[in-house]
């Protein structure tokens, strides 16, 4: 294994660094706004093939896509009557797939963990 790197925790213009890093891991935790992202990387959709996709109500989806939209992750596009989403910035995606893997590495240790519970 590689020597653990020091971590480098500061954000430019930013005072509280690690609050932000959470409410970014917050946001990215949910496994419903994990799916939704996944669906959204390859191609807009409307919202109700978000609905449709995620199998929850209308509310629901409209919630996690907000939530999406307003930390910069989604983009909404709206045309007529309709409201199309895409992921905008696809290093979000990668972040994932990396989580994943580690994820994977850790898996039987992470699902004993009693600290951290499942949403």
């Amino acid at each position: 294994m590689n020597d653990v790197k020091e971590l480098e925790l500061s954000i430019p213009g930013v005072s509280d660094t690690r609050l932000v890093l959470a409410k970014f891991f917050r946001a990215i935790a949910d496994p419903n706004r994990l799916l939704l992202l996944e669906f959204l990387v390859s191609c807009e959709h409307t919202g109700n093939e978000c609905v449709a996709h995620v199998r929850l109500a209308q509310s629901r989806v409209s919630s996690h896509l907000q939530c999406l939209v307003n930390c910069g992750f989604v983009r909404v596009r709206r045309e007529g009557h309709f409201a199309y989403y895409r992921v905008v910035d696809e290093r979000v995606i990668d972040l994932v797939e990396i989580g994943r893997e580690i994820a994977s590495d850790h898996s039987g240790t992470i699902l004993e963990c009693t600290r951290v519970t499942s949403s």
